[in-house]
């Protein structure tokens, strides 16, 4: 049996860690804030994650029931990828908001394509409920996303699913098709595209307050400005970015777990 959408899973993960210079990011020439990472850490953790994409991609090309129990299935799916990715890594975290948001769309994309529906409406009854399912009665938060939810009342990741991801339907993925130069170049620009519009709860927990997510915002917007990646100015930007992230700990993880799932739909329409 052929797996296309595991195929393109698995080239989105891959083609994500090797863009760079990804600020604060595991790329090929720097661990960025993630000492206890690498390059090879994440290509023994998309490696072990195949089989979850394939039993993502049946349960979408087969399922006939109810699509919030589908979800259900994909989440138990799901915590089986984790206990493979953490054996992979030796107990290190380098995709657990990929197998969540990932999988959903490996998932939802057979689906469609079996249906002849559209993916983000498919995600959307997926996960509807979700945000209040697992974040309105938490007692003890410890997930920077529960956390987050509690303190500033922000959904996070859950809330992006919920609504279908409207920022890769309507930012991420528009923008990357419009994008030109390099692929290094446009996945660059399409990940700071990200960082200025969304609010990444990773990048929050590492700063250790919201109104930081202004300073991300500028530091996007500026690269951007700045004529993005195939300019030498702004890359040179990007490159003290990458610096100043690593020094005070910064991260944008929840950036670049959109920037695969925008990988992985552009790779499912062509685009690159």
């Amino acid at each position: 049996m052929k797996y296309l959408h595991a195929d393109l899973a698995i080239k989105a993960l891959l083609y994500e860690v090797v863009t760079l210079p990804k600020p604060g990011l595991v790329d090929p020439a720097t661990h960025g804030s993630h000492p206890d990472m690498d390059i090879y850490t994440f290509i023994d953790s998309t490696l072990s994650l195949r089989t979850y994409f394939e039993k993502a991609e049946e349960l979408g090309r087969n399922y006939d029931g109810k699509l919030s129990d589908m979800f259900e299935k994909l989440r138990k799916y799901g915590i089986k990828a984790e206990q493979r990715m953490f054996a992979s890594t030796k107990g290190i975290n380098t995709h657990k908001g990929a197998i969540f948001s990932l999988g959903i769309f490996v998932c939802a994309c057979s689906y469609a394509k079996s249906n002849n529906c559209d993916v983000f409406k498919i995600v959307q009854s997926m996960t509807q409920g979700l945000v209040e399912r697992d974040l309105a009665n938490i007692k003890n938060p410890k997930t920077a996303g529960e956390i987050e939810y509690q303190k500033y009342g922000k959904a996070g990741i859950r809330g992006q699913a919920e609504a279908g991801y409207p920022i890769v339907n309507q930012i991420s993925l528009p923008f990357l098709k419009q994008a030109t130069g390099t692929l290094n170049e446009r996945l660059l620009d399409t990940l700071m595209k990200i960082a200025s519009v969304t609010e990444d709860s990773n990048f929050i927990k590492r700063a250790g307050s919201i109104e930081k997510l202004d300073d991300l915002k500028k530091w996007s917007k500026h690269f951007l400005d700045l004529g993005g990646a195939k300019e030498a100015e702004a890359l040179a930007y990007l490159s003290g970015l990458d610096n100043l992230f690593s020094e005070k700990n910064y991260s944008l993880g929840g950036c670049a777990d959109l920037l695969i799932i925008t990988i992985f739909l552009a790779l499912e329409e062509g685009i690159i």
